[in-house]
């Protein structure tokens, strides 16, 4: 199909999430920071008079088939094999009805209503390989994870991502016009793993809303709307419950600290913020029953996931936030602790070490031996100037990020893309304009 030059620019922008979608609330199951990332970019894209469709797979009959999620941002649900039941790891073989899905969709508009497309994730990526070809536009890409790192820092115990996966990725890689990586770590890995040429890959920060995520009127008050006492230690852990986010990690810290400072027992709260998701849904009882065979299930308090605002909350409450992951393309989790004013102790791996400035706005710990991460919280929690020191870095560093500075990289992203298949440099001026 010769695609026609409507001589706007970028007016249309198809969004691929196959295995999650953006509407579901991050912190269980598959939905995470990629749920919120596709969101709030799409949001930001809409305020600039681009026309954001997301598609995504169906997992109930009583989903709509479309659904306006603001104005400018329609999400579709594809049905594609069972509602229900559907592992991330089952969905390679529901790829050609996702495709099918996302093609007919299309088919109902004029020739060459989409200008690009981008993908989250593996998954999408293989069905934006094709709808790219099919509608003769960029397909610009985003990993999210990728299978030849999370393989490389595995937990113990954990699964190693599939090979399909691996040659998935790869394919998506050659395939894409361009990659957009989350961190300068991410690309170089990109380059390093998947042979990706460096000009293709672009190294676009993800953001945090920085009107819901901020200290508002401070720890104490947020402490006192949410019922915990001004002399409570909180040590909060927000995310997915799974091996590779590591809440073990956090737990087996506790222990450890208790032990070696009983008098904080009366004080101490561990918050776990999250549900199952991945292969920590084989266990789903797991981070309860290792608590009891620890003797500590009295100082911790395990929390369903929350909506923006009241997660927002919890952030203010903690006196820290621990991300012990193994493996984050970035950690939003992180991001979003730092913008409410709240200091973050983090592993030193991939997007982390840019998420959180190393002894400004938090702690980067280089291991995850659960001693290491008991001093790490035992220096912040007892030492009020240091808390203090890194709470006033951590709301300075939150400050560089947000959605708006996302989206305007991305179209920045996609400008290059449609350079390369001819949109004349008016167009690009008006989009500009736009």
């Amino acid at each position: 199909m010769a695609r026609i030059d409507k001589g706007a620019g970028l007016r249309r922008l198809a969004v691929l999430s196959v295995h999650t979608s953006p509407l579901d609330a991050p912190g269980i199951g598959d939905a995470g920071g990629m749920n919120v990332y596709i969101l709030e970019t799409a949001k930001r894209l809409a305020h600039r008079n681009i026309a954001v469709d997301i598609f995504t797979r169906a997992t109930s009959p009583d989903q709509p088939q479309s659904v306006e999620a603001v104005p400018g941002v329609t999400v579709h649900h594809v049905a594609a094999g069972p509602y229900g039941g559907l592992l991330k790891e089952d969905l390679p073989g529901q790829l050609c009805a996702v495709t099918a899905g996302v093609l007919r969709a299309e088919a109902t508009r004029p020739e060459g209503w989409f200008d690009a497309i981008h993908s989250h994730y593996w998954l999408s990526g293989q069905v934006g390989w094709l709808a790219s070809e099919r509608w003769n536009v960029p397909l610009i890409h985003s990993m999210h994870t990728m299978a030849k790192v999370k393989n490389l820092a595995l937990a113990d115990g954990d699964t190693p991502e599939p090979q399909i996966r691996v040659i998935g990725e790869e394919q998506v890689v050659s395939a894409s016009s361009r990659l957009v990586a989350n961190t300068h770590r991410e690309a170089a890995e990109l380059i390093e793993h998947y042979d990706a040429e460096p000009a293709r890959v672009s190294v676009v920060h993800p953001g945090v809303d920085l009107e819901v995520f901020t200290p508002l009127d401070g720890r104490a008050a947020a402490r006192e709307r949410s019922h915990f006492s001004n002399d409570d230690i909180i040590v909060l852990f927000v995310g997915r419950i799974q091996p590779l986010k590591a809440p073990d990690v956090l737990v087996r810290a506790a222990a450890v600290l208790l032990a070696q400072k009983p008098e904080l027992r009366s004080q101490l709260k561990v918050v776990i913020c999250g549900g199952p998701s991945g292969t920590g849904l084989e266990r789903p009882d797991a981070l309860v029953q290792l608590a009891a065979e620890l003797g500590i299930s009295d100082v911790m308090r395990f929390v369903p996931p929350q909506p923006a605002a009241k997660l927002a909350e919890l952030y203010r409450c903690a006196d820290v936030v621990c991300v012990p992951s193994y493996s984050e393309s970035f950690g939003l989790v992180a991001v979003e602790a730092q913008a409410c004013a709240t200091p973050v102790i983090a592993a030193a791996v991939g997007g982390l070490v840019t998420a959180v400035k190393d002894d400004v706005s938090g702690i980067l710990v280089g291991n995850h031996e659960p001693a290491a991460w008991a001093h790490a919280i035992e220096r912040v929690v007892s030492d009020r100037s240091l808390r203090d020191r890194l709470s006033q870095g951590a709301l300075a560093h939150a400050a560089k990020f947000s959605w708006q500075v996302t989206a305007d990289a991305l179209i920045a992203v996609y400008e290059g893309a449609l350079l390369e298949r001819g949109i004349t440099g008016a167009a690009l001026k008006r989009l500009r304009r736009a």
